[in-house]
């Protein structure tokens, strides 16, 4: 979360992209800390061929800055396997400073949690002198339990059946109480050990550290009787031997709440306020394990910085922008409603391109343009000022982009006249992809609607673009959540548009607009080329005055 993401607004177009890697550039040069070039959206043809042309990789694809859990610091805790005894999971625990730990399968799928409340529970509350067997603890973990050694007998056997019993009574009266399987713990009389095994044992815990006889040893290795020496004392071993229960028989299985590391932070805050439990396992994208995060992580989240170029409305802004702390806005649109936690750094200029905002902001900070810039900056402003023939184009704009293009070697007509052939083949997209080459949502009073735009220098290829254009317009507004749908077909070489339209009054307010007669669903608007200047306006006025 320490770096900053510099980002343009959704449906990016040539200017959105170039001058998010541009200043993104230039803030990494002055302050010598980590800012990101980010998108949010697809890339144009028009675009990618400028990228391609400068040799530059496409930002990094935003598709929310709504924080996720991976942006949140939780703990790499270790897991544990089903076998572990709980003496070694209390261990673990305790090591690692938490109160449960999420037992693992061998491909590092969560199968259990176990914590200390669950231990203390059965260590408490389960006093079946067959849990041992019940829950098919192995020889090696009663005798890691216990500080002891097995010395007969396979350590990875299991203790399956029968119960814990003290051999307290003398040799005569073991068979009283003593039986077939059971694991018996008796102390250094070999009298009562061979008895023991006579009575068809599984395991013998000799207590004190007592060494056995060759002879018990011998017997033991026949009857198939496992042997554990332990330095504890009866009581002592009759105390802890429970804690050598696999956690596999005493972990939570049901019910377990994990979350991806995909998950919204805001999601995963809302599920775990309803709970009380600490620690929640965090998965990857195919289920396996990375870690644990609490309550308290989620907490000390931090909030994105972001950057804004070339938009300054939420209505165009990547999802979740309302979870970032916005720190610096450039742009050259009308102001409208992005909100701040705190003043930021506001440069809006009245020009054609964000991205001549940019080329002078290189300058009064004395940084070199690079060739690559300068072709970024010059190719955004081409771009957005339809090669100088927008009424938004300045005589800036103009200068700069000319400027520019000296630095990157590059025509201007010829560069420009590739942009946009590369940016019309229209042909070969669908109506859909067509409407959100450049596509931007505005609201007036409580009215929403959206404008898209298209650009080409074939009259014939807009025409063609036309016919297929209105009836995805007419289908799409019924399930979309704009009242109008407009769409610029723009001429750049006769400047000229013809606008579609459709939804809630969308006839009258545009006859309104452009004082101009309508057909049915479009109208062709002479001398009109830009969005910004020639659209927007008089679409809001019509609205208002409706």
């Amino acid at each position: 979360m320490q770096t900053t993401l510099v980002i343009g607004h959704k449906n990016p177009d040539t200017d959105s992209i170039c001058s998010a890697i541009c200043y993104a550039e230039l803030k990494r040069r002055v302050t010598g800390e980590s800012f990101l070039a980010c998108r949010a959206g697809e890339i144009n043809g028009e675009t990618q061929f400028v990228l391609d042309r400068f040799s530059v990789h496409p930002p990094k694809l935003i598709t929310s800055l709504e924080p996720k859990l991976r942006h949140v610091y939780f703990r790499r805790i270790k897991g544990i396997d089903g076998d572990f005894s709980l003496k070694q999971a209390w261990e673990h625990m305790k090591n690692q400073s938490i109160r449960s730990v999420p037992v693992l399968t061998p491909n590092n799928k969560v199968e259990g949690i176990i914590t200390t409340g669950d231990e203390a529970r059965f260590y408490m509350e389960d006093l079946d002198a067959r849990a041992l067997s019940k829950s098919a603890a192995t020889y090696k973990n009663i005798a890691e339990t216990l500080h002891g050694e097995v010395v007969v007998g396979d350590e990875n056997g299991h203790f399956s059946e029968g119960k814990v019993s003290v051999a307290s009574a003398n040799p005569d009266l073991m068979g009283s109480h003593i039986k077939e399987n059971d694991l018996v713990i008796l102390g250094n009389r070999e009298e009562a050990q061979l008895c023991a095994i006579d009575l068809k044992v599984s395991c013998i815990v000799v207590s004190l550290g007592a060494r056995v006889s060759q002879n018990v040893i011998d017997r033991a290795e026949e009857a198939g009787c496992t042997v554990i020496i332990s330095p504890l004392d009866s009581y002592s071993i009759a105390k802890l031997i429970n804690q050598a229960v696999p956690v596999r028989h005493v972990m939570k299985t049901e019910g377990i709440i994990s979350f991806s590391d995909d998950d919204l932070v805001t999601d995963v805050k809302e599920a775990v306020a309803k709970v009380k439990i600490r620690y929640f396992p965090v998965v990857d994208r195919e289920g396996s394990y990375l870690g644990m995060v609490s309550q308290r992580n989620l907490l000390s989240v931090g909030r994105q910085k972001v950057i804004l170029v070339d938009h300054n409305e939420k209505g165009q802004a990547a999802d979740g922008i309302r979870s970032a702390d916005v720190t610096e806005i450039i742009d050259h649109h009308r102001i409208d409603s992005v909100e701040t936690m705190n003043p930021i750094y506001f440069r809006n200029q009245p020009l054609g391109c964000t991205a001549t905002i940019i080329a002078q902001m290189y300058r009064e900070e004395d940084i070199e343009i690079t060739p690559q810039i300068a072709g970024l900056l010059c190719s955004a402003i081409l771009s957005d000022t339809l090669m100088f023939r927008s009424p938004t184009c300045t005589p800036l704009d103009e200068r700069t982009a000319r400027e520019l293009a000296k630095i990157a070697g590059i025509d201007v007509e010829e560069h420009a006249t590739e942009m946009f052939n590369a940016g019309s083949c229209l042909a070969q997209k669908t109506p859909e992809e067509i409407f959100h080459i450049d596509c931007k949502s505005f609201k007036a009073e409580k009215y929403t609607f959206t404008v898209s735009q298209v650009t080409s220098v074939s009259g014939e290829e807009l025409a063609r673009v036309s016919e297929r254009m209105l009836p995805f317009m007419r289908d799409y507004i019924n399930h979309s959540t704009s009242d109008m749908l407009l769409m610029m077909l723009t001429n750049i070489i006769d400047e000229s548009t013809e606008l579609l339209f459709v939804g809630k009054s969308a006839k009258e307010i545009v006859s309104n607009a452009f004082a101009a007669e309508c057909g049915d669903s479009s109208v062709v608007l002479n001398g009109v080329v830009s969005r910004k200047k020639q659209i927007i306006a008089p679409v809001v006025s019509a609205i208002e005055a409706l």
